[in-house]
């Protein structure tokens, strides 16, 4: 569930009941951008925070530096939707299904990292004009600490440059916040995640 607008108790009393009412399990993401601690509101009705991330952005003045033997391709088929599925599972402990990335989106691309002929990770690219947005950056486990989400970010962001974007954005946890800060990100907001507590 998204909010359009601030929320307030009204709002957060709707949302209460849509989800009390609904068999499926929903998260409610809030984007603290009103700077005004009105997510105290979710707090206080029951609602527990799970995650949180920081909003940023980077002004694309590229070309980056592009270290290392990672390469990027994009899902095109079924084999490389069913690999980019088990490597998101693996990266980030929850699955999306190989049937959403297929057929393809105008908007949306999903890549698959390699390092060395080995599957390493996964990258979602969304084009929204002049911003590319960045979302599903992850490395599995077994291709950790071996710089290679560095080398991933640097790919997309000459692939955006290369590309005539004007800007990226993402959305990072806190562990990853670090390496984008030092590529040059700039932080615009706190998005903090929510499920109802029953």
């Amino acid at each position: 569930m998204w909010f359009h607008s601030d929320i307030n108790e009204e709002l957060v009393n709707t949302v209460k009941s849509k989800l009390l009412s609904s068999s499926t399990k929903m998260g409610v993401p809030y984007w603290d951008i009103y700077s005004n601690g009105s997510y105290e509101l979710l707090e206080a009705n029951g609602f527990t925070k799970t995650s949180e991330q920081v909003g940023m952005y980077l002004t694309l003045t590229g070309p980056y530096e592009k270290a290392g033997t990672l390469t990027i391709k994009k899902v095109v088929d079924m084999e490389t939707a069913l690999l980019w599925e088990e490597l998101f599972k693996q990266a980030f402990n929850y699955r999306i299904s190989h049937k959403l990335l297929l057929p393809p989106y105008e908007n949306i691309d999903y890549f698959i990292a390699w390092h060395q002929g080995n599957p390493a990770g996964t990258v979602v690219l969304h084009d929204t004009g002049s911003i590319i947005g960045i979302h599903s950056m992850g490395i599995i486990p077994s291709m950790r600490r071996k710089g290679l989400a560095a080398q991933l970010m640097n790919n997309v962001l000459n692939l955006a440059y290369k590309n005539g974007y004007e800007y990226a954005t993402l959305q990072a946890s806190e562990a990853a916040r670090g390496l984008y800060l030092k590529l040059g990100f700039e932080e615009q907001f706190v998005m903090k995640n929510y499920i109802l507590s029953h």
